[in-house]
């Protein structure tokens, strides 16, 4: 799984105009499932999101998870993050999971994010064509890869 996350002070999904998700302070996470995936990266890439310290303290230090600040999790499906784009112009998208097995680790991994203690989880509608708003806080951006997860 690979994912883009990024602290938001505020962030809302729509689709065909009707806001499906939003949050306060939180995290925008765009998600990427890929055909090697399995529950396992779910379990690994939650954790490590859920615990990252990447909110500020009274120190103006980047100390504090997502949890400790109460907010919430925007999770936005997002099959091109898995494109290869090395040769040509054109990415290819052979690395992307097909839905029937991206959605149920899509879903497993939110679900897991509630097992880590978010308390607030929005999300997109997958596969939706889906327009995102936010007011990036920082900017804070961070992109991980399950695979390389201890």
């Amino acid at each position: 799984m690979k994912a883009v996350i990024q602290r938001v002070s505020q962030c809302i999904v729509a689709v065909d105009g009707e806001n499906v998700g939003s949050i306060d302070a939180g995290l925008l996470v765009l998600l990427g499932v890929t055909v090697d995936d399995e529950k396992r990266d779910a379990e690994k890439l939650s954790a490590k999101i859920a615990g990252l310290r990447i909110f500020t303290d009274e120190n103006d230090k980047m100390n504090l998870s997502v949890m400790d600040i109460g907010g919430g999790i925007l999770v936005v499906s997002n099959f091109t993050l898995c494109a290869n784009s090395r040769k040509g112009r054109r990415p290819s998208f052979d690395k992307a999971a097909r839905p029937e097995k991206a959605e149920p680790l899509y879903e497993y991994f939110c679900e897991c994010l509630r097992k880590e203690g978010i308390k607030r989880i929005e999300k997109g509608i997958f596969g939706a064509d889906m327009k995102v708003s936010l007011l990036n806080d920082g900017p804070v951006t961070l992109i991980i890869d399950s695979t390389e997860l201890a």
